[in-house]
């Protein structure tokens, strides 16, 4: 035996020795745990792992990583002395077994999220995410790490469990069933590549609408405008709508798609003297000339009789506007020119006739995108009396 060496200075009686025994046991080994804990600091420390060639040390050879290995020798040298204490031996040998496996599952833990941790700072990171899988990863680890520890304080077979756990495989699946449909919509988001960290995506249905700061196994966490965070299920948000703006920003062009409504009662036909004073404004003077020769050609070929100014074809002061503001586009420095650019005349409302305007900005900055949008609006609408145009208000005098 161990302490045969010391059983004659040891306590004769059987429940005194086992104390006493226990005692020096508690002290050695937490003296031994000190040093094994500042054995292992040192062996992580900087000097050590920079002397590699390689980065993935740095983040597996720390002490959050080795740290739980320190567990393991108090519970080795509780294990190989456990005989020593005949009343509690096998109670001391299943608990020290169960500490060395517990550590080697945090052991594991902290390797995959040494593993997460150096795979952020490699390029892949922004094109492919990682964190469910790991998490997932780290999840069967535990169960696997639970059913051994389990056993062993049982002192029974694993796969005695196991076959436990297979005959509750439907209340396995009930409980884990948000866990199973998570990494089913996470397998989704990374093979399809439906978002990343950093996208700015919009979900309605959640009230989201911001950047994605994490996607994790259960949730995507999400920073609004606002500065507020929104955490949405992962298997909720691939079964509700949402919008991505990243392919927009990566266009280099962000949409103009806004309209203003004109009241029909001032939109005219142009008369001689109207469309002189449109010849004078630079933007289309070369399309009234244009224009003008197009119409008297047409009226001419056809034999229409001009001295009514109804009869044929005729420049309208609605029609010339909208040339105006697509002219007015053109010639902006702010939009993008490669991008789809028009003015349209959409159906006629109550509120009066709406012309859309239809473009992009060569900027996708929020700010800027905004400011350029106002400017144009402030020169579109403060130019509409200059066409003889009004823009339709509802009246605050109805009713009474």
């Amino acid at each position: 035996m161990a302490m045969d060496y010391l059983s004659p200075y040891l306590p004769q009686d059987a429940a005194l020795y086992s104390v006493f025994v226990l005692g020096i046991l508690v002290i050695f080994s937490v003296i031994c745990w000190a040093v094994a804990k500042r054995f292992i600091s040192m062996a992580s420390s900087n000097r050590f792992i920079d002397s590699t060639s390689t980065q993935l040390d740095n983040f597996l050879i720390t002490e959050e990583v080795l740290g739980s290995l320190s567990y393991c020798v108090p519970a080795f040298i509780f294990y190989n002395f456990a005989s020593e204490i005949s009343q509690f031996t096998v109670i001391i040998e299943r608990g020290s077994i169960g500490v060395i496996a517990l550590s080697v599952v945090l052991l594991v833990q902290g390797v995959f999220n040494g593993i997460e941790e150096f795979y952020k700072t490699t390029e892949y990171s922004k094109s492919f995410q990682i964190k469910s899988y790991i998490q997932v990863a780290k999840l069967i680890v535990w169960i696997c790490g639970i059913v051994v520890i389990v056993s062993v304080l049982m002192g029974r077979s694993p796969t005695i469990l196991i076959s436990g756990i297979g005959a509750m495989t439907a209340v396995i699946l009930l409980v884990f069933r948000d866990t199973i449909l998570s990494f089913v919509a996470s397998v989704q988001i990374n093979s399809n590549n439906l978002f990343r960290v950093g996208d700015w995506i919009e979900v309605p249905q959640f009230g989201a609408d911001g950047e994605v700061v994490d996607i994790a196994l259960q949730g995507v966490r999400i920073e609004n405008w606002d500065k507020t965070i929104t955490v949405i299920p992962t298997h909720r948000l691939i079964d509700s709508t949402f919008k991505n703006w990243k392919n927009m920003e990566e266009s280099g062009g962000r949409r103009i798609k806004r309209s203003i409504f004109i009241d029909m009662n001032s939109i005219s036909l142009c008369d001689e003297e109207t469309i002189g004073e449109f010849k004078k404004i630079e933007l289309i003077a070369d399309y009234i000339k244009n224009k003008q020769d197009e119409i008297e050609e047409y009226n001419r070929i056809h034999g229409i009789d001009t001295s009514e100014g109804i009869n044929g074809r005729n420049i309208t002061n609605i029609g010339t506007y909208r040339a105006y503001i697509e002219s007015y586009l053109k010639n902006n420095v702010n939009i993008h020119k490669e991008m789809t650019l028009m003015v349209r005349q959409m159906e006629p409302s109550e509120k009066g006739l709406p012309i859309q305007i239809y473009a992009f900005t060569n900027s996708t900055d929020w700010i800027d995108y905004e400011i350029i949008q106002a400017d144009i609006f402030d020169h579109v609408i403060a130019v509409i009396p200059e066409f003889g145009l009004k823009i339709f208000q509802r009246s605050t005098d109805i009713g009474r």
